[in-house]
């Protein structure tokens, strides 16, 4: 592996503005109201400036707490308090106030309650169906490691429009980057949401900049189409504090650009890769494409999706 760079500023090219307080206000200002997180401010996403200012941001549930320390997340780590009964509500306050056409809706690692939080997604999204039934919703999940199969089941059969977990590195790097997981059960649970339902959209993403080989990324993307993953996203991994993992190489834009061909000839429907690109980013525009794209009957060569 190569080694490590040691914590330093950002080339130029990766950054971006923050955006003024008048114009990101308005979204801090709701989330503050209906006492919401969001991953944009807990994961010091790049791309908050311009969401916010854009009047979209990702919320997170079930606590800004995570019970795993993975290594390129900035999010605090430590014993959470209960799930909110009243969050899938105020969620789906936050979409309506804000006029969301597409809403993403996270959350941390919740590996203390029965279920990983699955009932608290669950709810979610039939709080957003109810308050705002012309939104699609797409949902970013943990891994639900270690819970009975019927924790992921009943997420997939509440119907969201898009069911995103991350892969996030190659595997090698597992032990070191994201040591409370295990990449092929995440490929598993991708895998079998297509199985309990085809219809749904599924997604996935790679961090880069860790020490990944080419040959690795190109095995990553080969196994997420083997689970019938339609969407893939590509993005420089940003060390977030110094206590996170150091970054390794920053890559060009011609080597996103690069591996965003290799992704689309591999036949994902839609493929997002820039420096940039996070989970979330102009998810709204992405599942736009999906959608024409299904309505135009082109669909993925290995999974399912009429």
């Amino acid at each position: 592996m190569t080694e490590a760079v040691p914590y330093q500023r950002k080339p130029d090219w990766l950054r971006v503005p923050l955006g003024t307080r008048a114009a990101t206000g308005p979204t801090r200002k709701l989330m503050r109201q209906l006492k919401l997180n969001t991953v944009c401010e807990e994961a010091a996403c790049p791309n908050l400036g311009e969401c916010w200012s854009r009047k979209h941001a990702t919320v997170m549930i079930l606590g800004a707490t995570c019970t795993r320390a993975c290594a390129f997340c900035n999010i605090a780590t430590g014993k959470p308090m209960p799930p909110d009964l009243g969050e899938p509500g105020r969620v789906a306050q936050a979409c309506f106030e804000m006029d969301l056409k597409h809403i993403v809706v996270t959350s941390v690692d919740r590996d203390d309650l029965d279920d990983g939080g699955a009932q608290q997604f669950v709810n979610t999204i039939s709080a957003l169906r109810a308050k705002c039934p012309q939104t699609s919703i797409e949902i970013l999940t943990p891994d639900f490691r270690n819970k009975p199969d019927e924790a992921l089941e009943s997420i997939v059969l509440e119907g969201p429009d898009v069911f995103n977990h991350n892969l996030e590195c190659v595997p090698r790097l597992y032990t070191d980057i994201r040591p409370g997981a295990r990449y092929y059960h995440s490929l598993r649970l991708l895998d079998r949401v297509k199985q309990i339902n085809p219809a749904i959209f599924t997604k996935s993403g790679l961090m880069l900049g860790l020490g990944e080989s080419q040959a690795e990324i190109m095995q990553v993307l080969d196994d997420m189409r083997c689970a019938g993953v339609d969407f893939v996203t590509l993005g420089q991994y940003l060390q977030p504090s110094r206590k996170n993992t150091p970054v390794v190489r920053y890559l060009s834009h011609e080597e996103f650009d690069e591996y965003g061909r290799i992704a689309r000839a591999r036949g994902f429907l839609q493929v997002a890769s820039s420096p940039l690109t996070r989970s979330s980013y102009h998810a709204d525009t992405d599942f736009k494409i999906l959608k024409q794209r299904r309505k135009s009957g082109l669909s993925s060569s290995l999974g399912a999706l009429d």
